[in-house]
């Protein structure tokens, strides 16, 4: 096996405009900001929100979700990395980096409900709305 190492500086020039043009936030790629952010799909349904988190090689119980005040927030704090002696990285192409994001919840949300599951790299929320209380239509009568 051979491993090549490469230079930073060799990198061509599509790659220099493309991560120039990608660290600016909300230019070209919204949601991106050259950070380090677990990236998010967001839906909305009759019923609610749906949350996907992209967080592979995470275990669950590393995974935080606060709700506070109208803000969800899911966070990750990278441990370290227990390396045997003599062990040293050679190259790595993925880490595991600590994360944090927050989101403020829309009001016809019922935080008190809102759940969470984490399978096959991806954390998936539910963050169903509050129930509509409906109004039966009045009469009004014209004197």
């Amino acid at each position: 096996m051979t491993v090549r190492l490469h230079h930073p500086a060799r990198k061509s020039f599509d790659s220099v405009v493309d991560d120039f043009f990608n660290s600016i936030p909300g230019l070209w790629n919204e949601g991106h900001t050259g950070l380090n952010l677990a990236p998010v799909n967001i839906d909305e349904t009759a019923e609610g929100f749906q949350l996907e988190v992209s967080v592979p090689g995470i275990n669950k119980e590393e995974i935080k979700v606060n709700v506070d005040k109208g803000l969800l927030t899911i966070s990750y704090d990278k441990k370290d990395d227990n390396k045997s002696e003599g062990i040293k990285s050679v190259r790595r192409e993925f880490s595991r980096k600590s994360f944090k994001r927050s989101f403020t919840i829309a009001e016809q949300v019922n935080a008190d409900a809102i759940e969470a599951k984490y399978e096959n790299g991806i954390l998936k929320l539910f963050l169903p709305k509050k129930e509509q209380v409906k109004e039966t239509p009045k009469q009004v009568v014209v004197q």
